[in-house]
């Protein structure tokens, strides 16, 4: 695969090199394109999820060589994989698109376990995989807020 392409796709079309928190970009970035889709169906968004995933695991391993670096920040298309399991399946309202984008970040940033070993994989795994699993933690958080509070 190309250099440029790696790249293009690994940063989720450069949001990933912003110059402050890429992590939080590219969780915007994931957010916005799960809302513009407006899928009305399951299917739907399982098959963008899955397109992203797969991507995300095609290019994020790679992107370490171009970068240089074990994880690189500007990589943020495991983040955009991971908010779109924190809104699988909900109503989306504002509050629970803010919530939800919010918990995602929390996760993502604390990364409670097992998590922070699922980063310690080499390549695209490392990278993926914990994010993927930060957006499952989110869900069931936002889940288990909405019963508690009737959000």
């Amino acid at each position: 695969m190309k250099r440029h392409l790696i790249k293009l796709l690994s940063t989720f079309f450069y949001l990933g090199e912003m110059p402050l928190a890429p992590g939080t970009w590219g969780s915007l970035g994931g957010t916005l394109l799960y809302l513009a889709l407006g899928l009305e169906t399951t299917i739907g968004h399982v098959c963008v999820f899955a397109a992203v995933t797969i991507v995300g695991f095609l290019v994020a391993g790679r992107a370490e060589a171009i970068f240089g670096t074990k994880d690189p920040k500007p990589v943020v298309i495991d983040e955009v994989a991971g908010i779109f399991l924190v809104f699988f399946g909900l109503n989306l309202t504002w509050p629970v698109v803010v919530l939800g984008f919010v918990l995602y970040r929390l996760f993502d940033i604390l990364k409670p376990p097992p998590a922070r070993r699922l980063e310690k994989l080499p390549g695209s795994a490392g990278i993926m995989l914990d994010d993927l699993l930060c957006g499952c933690y989110a869900q069931v958080a936002l889940r288990l807020f909405g019963m508690l509070t009737g959000f």
